[in-house]
């Protein structure tokens, strides 16, 4: 019997969490039960040769996304995939917009990767963002929120039917994780050493996140930060470091291909979203058993990390909160202390690919009833 053909898509490989957990999708989804399809909407980089043979990646080379639809309906009825599966907002939209245009029993999953009210509150996106998830969104088969919190807003927030989203763990690789790491080897002098990383995005709190290390060093002195990432907010983030004079004690890696390996040298990860999903380099973090001191970036996010041994969550979304979180994890912890954080087990890389698959396999049933 020929198996199905799945069909994933992400913008490009090596980006934020979204494309990480695409990209393990693609990888872990069965290959046996599957024929396995990595969409790459623009141009691939360098690394797309280390996506795993039994996957075919195609590179649609537009500039950006919205410019791709064209490119991408070309290869939607070249393959003519059995189930699509998307993997972040604006490319969902572009997706959802051709959705009539596929071929007819072609099934669409969607993945939703962030707080709908949030980001819409926020005023970063365009004021007409709220009327695409309203129109588009109730195009897909099913929606894929990362808690149920962010379910329940998704469908308050855009009356989306609850009968077409499901709730689905993030896949995290936790057992590599832990192996990557068997013992953390911070560096002898100076520090803490705090780590945060995504994406350089006012959304992410990064401004934020500078604000608190000038109260935190007023108690740690030799207190220094990485941010691993790069996005628009670069140029704003140096300035800023420089203006409150902490610039000796920040570095900016850039874009990590495996930020993992930043995990074992820090002190603290922290997470200084203003608003979030659930964003997989916490649950990385979390499994690498870093100390974690966090903002309450979304109710996702706080149902997880509420009264967690070694998480030390602010009580709102500000500088001087998160500084009170930093160092309130800072005066409990012993120098390169780690925490079990056996809540992260739920997102076994093996579990999430397991769901996904019945996921997967519903919305087959579903085409051929």
């Amino acid at each position: 019997m020929t198996r199905p053909r799945i069909l994933l898509l992400i913008p490009h490989l090596g980006g934020g969490g979204a494309e990480h957990v695409t990209t393990l999708l693609a990888e872990n989804l069965s290959g046996e039960k599957y024929d396995l399809h990595l969409g790459l909407v623009t141009k691939a980089p360098d690394n797309a040769g280390s996506i795993a043979p039994w996957v075919v990646v195609h590179s649609l080379g537009a500039r950006r996304v919205r410019n791709g639809a064209f490119r991408l309906l070309r290869l939607i009825w070249q393959l003519r995939p059995d189930v699509i599966l998307s993997g972040m907002a604006h490319l969902n939209f572009l997706v959802l917009l051709l959705r009539p245009f596929f071929p007819l029993r072609t099934r669409v999953l969607i993945r939703q990767n962030g707080t709908v009210s949030s980001a819409l509150a926020s005023g970063e996106l365009p004021f007409w963002t709220h009327l695409l998830y309203r129109a588009f969104y109730r195009r897909a088969d099913w929606i894929i929120c990362q808690s149920e919190a962010m379910a329940h807003d998704l469908c308050d927030v855009i009356k989306v039917p609850t009968r077409k989203v499901a709730v689905l763990p993030n896949p995290v690789d936790a057992d590599a994780i832990r192996s990557f790491i068997e013992s953390p080897h911070l560096e002898a002098s100076h520090g803490p050493h705090l780590l945060a990383i995504g994406r350089l995005a006012h959304h992410k709190g990064f401004d934020l996140l500078l604000r608190a290390l000038t109260i935190v060093k007023l108690r740690f002195p030799t207190a220094d930060l990485t941010i691993a990432g790069d996005g628009p907010e670069l140029p704003r983030l140096q300035l800023l470091s420089r203006e409150l004079l902490i610039d000796k004690a920040i570095r900016f890696t850039g874009r990590v291909h495996n930020p993992v390996r930043l995990l074992s040298g820090a002190s603290v990860f922290v997470l200084s979203s203003r608003h979030e999903g659930l964003p997989n380099v916490l649950l990385e973090a979390a499994a690498a058993g870093l100390p974690i001191a966090a903002l309450p970036s979304s109710q996702g996010v706080v149902e997880l990390l509420r009264a967690r041994p070694g998480v030390f969550l602010a009580n709102e979304i500000s500088a001087e909160a998160l500084a009170s979180s930093i160092l309130e994890c800072l005066q409990a912890i012993q120098p390169g202390q780690r925490f079990q954080h056996s809540w992260v087990d739920e997102f076994q890389l093996e579990r999430a690919v397991h769901v996904y698959e019945s996921l997967i396999d519903a919305a087959l049933a579903e085409e051929f009833a």
